[in-house]
């Protein structure tokens, strides 16, 4: 889910936004949203006796989920930033209209 709101969102929201805080804002929210829904989605199917997420100990840390989770987060900030200088060259090489 996460995933697919990183590549879906963060380039264009880059590209098309013109303030660079906007577009992280706002890639930032939707990457969140996503994220508590997948935990929710996730943890109930663990609740359910599904184990493919989270260890079947409670007391045990999901590290891979979360260093997981934040390497897409960065690559979707990335993904930004690269939406964001793409359009900023195109806008500099567009001929001005008088």
């Amino acid at each position: 889910m996460i995933a697919i709101v990183t590549i879906l969102f963060a380039f264009p929201l880059g590209f098309f936004l013109r303030s660079h805080l906007a577009a992280n804002v706002a890639y930032a929210v939707a990457y969140l949203w996503a994220f508590v829904f997948q935990g929710v989605y996730l943890t109930r199917m663990w609740v359910g006796g599904d184990d493919s997420a989270f260890p079947k100990d409670p007391d045990t840390m999901p590290v891979g989920y979360g260093l997981v989770c934040c390497a897409i987060f960065g690559v979707g900030f990335g993904l930004v930033a690269l939406g964001h200088r793409v359009a900023s060259r195109r806008h500099s090489k567009a001929p001005a209209h008088a």
